[in-house]
């Protein structure tokens, strides 16, 4: 059952949720799960905000606070308020969210920046009735699917490695295997952050998006990942997603990725 859509942006910060919970949000359905990495005692490090803008419009973004580096939670969170504030802040959402998106991760760069040495990912995605459109620095996914398992969108990961898978110099298998796969090149908190803009999507009704910090796609295959949430209520796929990706983290099996981590994952769908 969906719950009544928030008016004020609502965060996941440092959570550790048994299921997921599913909202009314700009014009569709979104279902949000996060879960601490496995046997894990310190923070989680990733964190989540629906920012909803009016009936059909709002951001939905993931930030994943990078592991070794300090203050991982506090990054996260951080980035995450700086472009909430810029949003929040727009008088007319149909025709300015673009420039505070940029304007709030360009905030959020300088504001993680003097916490000294702390980083995060920062994945974002503008809905406007049935278009979205992607924003992101660092390694965070956005896929949008279709019902039949075609992807429509697909975020580059901002790595030495996903640069080369995506320069088709690397197999898609042997990068989740890959001893450099946790490096990034780009980042919130870096003086040489930039941010990366696709172009606008328009989603058929039964299309499926999906924003999630690196402990999904280490773990399951784009294959896989959307095998799961192309087709189901949004609530169950979710929870199919999650509990598949948990058992490739505990369970290691030979041949298949297994990296446990952080995860933070948002699905929306259009209600038609």
């Amino acid at each position: 059952m969906l719950s009544t859509p928030a008016t004020v942006p609502l965060f996941y910060l440092d959570r550790d949720l048994d299921g997921g919970e599913h909202y009314r949000f700009a014009g569709g359905e979104v279902s949000t799960f996060c879960q601490r990495s496995p046997g894990k005692e310190t923070p989680n490090e990733d964190s989540v905000a629906l920012i909803p803008c009016g009936p059909a419009t709002g951001v939905l973004a993931v930030a994943d606070g990078l592991g070794g580096m300090r203050a991982g939670e506090q990054a996260s969170a951080l980035a995450l308020r700086c472009v909430a504030d810029a949003v929040t802040a727009v008088e007319d959402p149909s025709a300015g969210l673009r420039d505070a998106i940029l304007n709030g991760m360009e905030r959020a760069n300088q504001a993680v920046s003097e916490l000294g040495g702390a980083a995060t990912t920062l994945a974002i995605v503008e809905v406007q009735g049935a278009v979205v459109r992607p924003y992101h620095a660092g390694d965070s996914l956005i896929l949008v699917t279709g019902q039949r398992g075609r992807i429509k969108l697909q975020t580059v990961s901002h790595s030495p490695v996903g640069y080369a898978v995506e320069a088709g110099f690397l197999d898609p298998e042997e990068a989740m295997h890959h001893e450099q796969r946790h490096l990034i090149s780009n980042m919130i908190g870096s003086p040489d952050m930039r941010i990366e803009i696709g172009a606008p999507v328009t989603l058929a009704p039964r299309d499926t998006l999906v924003l999630a910090s690196d402990g999904l796609s280490d773990n399951l295959h784009i294959d896989e990942i959307v095998e799961h949430v192309r087709r189901g209520r949004l609530d169950r796929a979710g929870k199919r997603l999650i509990e598949s990706c948990q058992r490739r983290m505990t369970h290691p099996t030979e041949g298949h990725p297994s990296k446990p981590d952080d995860l933070s994952v948002v699905l929306f769908r259009r209600i038609t």
